[in-house]
């Protein structure tokens, strides 16, 4: 008996000290939340129980609505903007004959630089006035200088132009790893058949990375609807509450209000959202695979 669970054994060794690593710095925490947002607190010390009060006082709050439809309009523009970036440069540099590595290297360099000095150069390229990178290039074109930060109807996707720039590289090298995994043959004997470039990326590039689509787009998802600092640094949610999002108002809660059971109630409401969203799209998937 000892011998058949022997590999059992070992493998548990192995992976002993990444599953307490788990449990310390994700499950501990995301129970504590849990607990804490049914109490009213002095700073992380708890009083008393308090129910759904903590989930009611944050959900009627104005600055809630706002975050929360935000956050959907973050997800829906980084789907419109960000998704196919990555797939379409993939498709590019696996094309590319010469100086692949360097334009490899290239994408993938925003991706080493710090988040935050990435959103502080990005700071400087929407800034108002004469002084803005993006006023230099259109003043050029003869365009007036712009207060692009200040527009409530193009934060957003200004914000995830940005946040695509930094992250695209990243995603473009997975994708590019699974075109180069594709039998070369399929392509030849699609050339031999008088398949052109736009057939041959329909009926052979676009199905070859379908599934690894998928799983990203999700990941995608379950990204954008957490993002923070790119908000926080840009605009700090505004104008008016335009680009602030449930992370933000955690953040804020959190940090600049030291209200840490509302902050720890908006928490489980995103990881609710997060929970239904997955929930939702692996049934769809299911039944679009049945």
């Amino acid at each position: 008996m000892f011998k058949r669970h022997k590999k059992d054994i070992a493998g548990w060794i192995i992976m002993a000290p990444s599953i307490i690593l788990f449990v310390f710095f994700l499950w501990e925490p995301l129970l504590a939340s849990v607990v804490m947002s049914f109490y009213s607190a002095k700073g992380i010390r708890l009083e008393r129980f308090v129910g759904f009060q903590n989930y009611i006082e944050v959900v009627q709050h104005p600055d809630f609505k706002a975050a929360f439809f935000n956050t959907f309009s973050y997800t829906f523009w980084s789907l419109v903007i960000g998704f196919l970036v990555p797939i379409i440069l993939a498709i590019i540099i696996n094309e590319i004959i010469h100086f692949k590595g360097f334009f490899r290297v290239s994408v993938y360099l925003p991706n080493v630089i710090p988040g935050l000095a990435v959103a502080i150069m990005w700071l400087y390229i929407y800034r108002a006035g004469k002084t803005g990178l993006l006023n230099i290039l259109l003043g050029k074109l003869g365009f007036p200088p712009q207060a692009w930060l200040t527009k409530s109807h193009l934060v957003i996707p200004l914000i995830v132009l940005f946040m695509t720039w930094r992250s695209a590289g990243a995603t473009t090298l997975i994708y590019l790893a699974r075109l180069q995994g594709i039998d070369p043959e399929l392509y030849e004997a699609a050339t031999i058949d008088g398949a052109g470039i736009w057939a041959r990326l329909k009926y052979i590039t676009l199905p070859q990375i379908y599934n690894l689509a998928r799983t990203l787009l999700i990941l995608q998802i379950i990204f954008v609807f957490q993002v923070l600092y790119e908000p926080l640094v840009l605009t700090n949610g505004g104008p008016n509450n335009a680009s602030t999002t449930l992370m933000l108002l955690v953040y804020k809660y959190a940090f600049e209000k030291f209200d840490y059971p509302k902050a720890a109630s908006i928490s489980v409401i995103i990881a609710l959202i997060l929970l239904l969203l997955t929930t939702v799209y692996n049934r769809l998937v299911k039944v679009n695979e049945e």
